[in-house]
């Protein structure tokens, strides 16, 4: 796909998902024997007869994302001609958790891996994680100038761990048509869940096969994710303090449930089973839903589609919008002194503003520090796509999943209570109630 300014590119088909989904199943069973793994093994590459480090990187990406992925390096080695960088192993990013822990128990891994950040904290028990901490207080861009989530993403147990590769925020897609249609306007700053609720049930259209929203309802992690902005808005957390249970039981996770439960009794909104929410899209962009809670990883798709739309903030519960973020990271492995100082320089180059801007705009991510998103560049970038700016203006007050191994212990079971309520088979209360008792299990065992 040629790239204008008019387009931001999507993320490669197969290639990383912009949600962040969670692939962490082989991930516990592949962790309790890293310790095992020899640091330092590498795979067999390593410092040459001429002086040359070669270093090897699993990059994940297709198509567009691809290219510029060969582009950067390509640039990297005409700027660093004693490092040289093979992109010829790995898999694709869903697939690349798998790969990884099965790299570290060989004691094999590569130098560089792009990891989803709901990984990284199952990555981090293994010793050959690198901590990335002078790189990013080195780099060009102060490190307290990335957004919060930017950082937080990649930050585990108080070390960074990565550096952030890809970062997004999930706001509404509102369908303008059906909005007019409806005789409604637009949402503004400042409006509710009970507000969308309400929207919702103006845009349905029965009989013309409109719903007012839609969810994801496979019980995975994209189900999960859209869940904890209106969770933390409340005042819970994904983990209470002392991490040894969740922190959304009571008022917070029922009266984020009830928003979902009032939709489902309005028949307001397009219930998608399949993973990934790719039916509940294909609706939107066949202009049967109103509205959408999505990022900017969608906008190509929508466009495409020729859907008049606009972009607007997350609601809250009190007058203020919270926001998440799924960022993806650059992890970097000690296989060696050289090895591990060429790939600190790679992911260090990376992240300078130069290199940033062409691969964000390349592969769908938004700015990773706020330098970034005031440059000119940027912003001429993204007055070409409307809607864009909004993404990255919630970054605001956009927050992270705890990067913490527990978590997949907790989402499962969520997942599980959110799709029980919108399909009518529980009450909040009673499905919430039911995710405490089993997540609060799994926590204990894996504390």
């Amino acid at each position: 796909m040629s790239l204008n300014r008019s387009r931001i590119p999507p993320p490669a088909r197969g290639g990383p998902s912009r949600r962040g989904v969670l692939r962490g199943g082989g991930a516990m069973a592949l962790t309790g024997t890293m310790g095992a793994a020899v640091a330092g093994c590498g795979t067999g590459l390593g410092v040459d007869s001429h002086g040359t480090v070669h270093i090897e990187v699993w990059h994940g990406q297709t198509s567009t994302a691809l290219r510029a992925v060969k582009r950067l390096v390509a640039e990297f080695h005409r700027s660093h001609p004693t490092i040289r960088i093979d992109l010829s192993g790995g898999v694709l990013a869903d697939d690349m958790l798998q790969k990884v822990m099965a790299g570290l128990v060989a004691g094999s891994p590569p130098d560089v891996a792009y990891i989803f950040g709901s990984d990284l904290a199952s990555v981090a028990r293994s010793p050959q994680l690198a901590d990335l901490t002078t790189v990013v207080e080195s780099g060009q861009v102060p490190w307290k100038q990335y957004w919060p989530a930017a950082r937080e993403g990649v930050t585990v147990d108080g070390v960074v761990r990565a550096v952030p590769a890809v970062l997004d925020s999930l706001a509404v897609v509102c369908n303008k048509t059906l909005f007019r249609r409806a005789g409604l306007e637009l949402p503004g700053p400042g409006w509710t869940w009970r507000d969308f609720i309400e929207t919702a049930r103006k845009l349905t259209d029965r009989g013309k096969g409109t719903f007012g929203t839609g969810w994801p309802a496979a019980g995975d992690e994209d189900t999960v994710w859209r869940m904890w902005p209106m969770i933390w808005d409340l005042g819970g957390e994904v983990l209470a303090d002392g991490k040894r249970e969740i922190g959304f039981a009571g008022e917070p996770g029922v009266r984020s449930l009830e928003v979902l439960a009032a939709l489902a009794k309005d028949r307001s909104v397009y219930v998608d089973p399949k993973p990934g929410g790719e039916q509940m899209y294909q609706a939107f962009a066949a202009g049967r839903l109103g509205m959408v809670a999505t990022g900017p990883w969608q906008l190509p798709d929508i466009r495409q589609a020729k859907i008049d739309y606009a972009v607007v903030p997350l609601p809250g519960f009190s007058g203020r919008s919270v926001t998440i973020s799924g960022p993806d990271t650059w992890s970097v492995f000690d296989n060696g002194s050289a090895r591990l100082k060429a790939a600190r320089t790679f992911v260090g180059w990376l992240m300078e503003p130069g290199q940033a801007y062409l691969w964000d705009t390349q592969v769908g991510s938004l700015p990773q520090s706020r330098p970034a998103e005031r440059r000119p560049q940027w912003r001429a970038y993204a007055a070409g796509v409307p809607g864009l700016p909004v993404f990255t203006e919630v970054l605001e007050t956009a927050r992270v999943r705890p990067v913490d191994r527990a978590y997949p212990k907790i989402s499962m079971p969520f997942g599980e209570a959110i799709t029980a309520v919108l399909l009518g088979r529980s009450t909040p209360a009673k499905a919430l109630r039911r995710c405490a008792d089993e997540a609060n299990a799994a926590i204990a065992k894996v504390r």
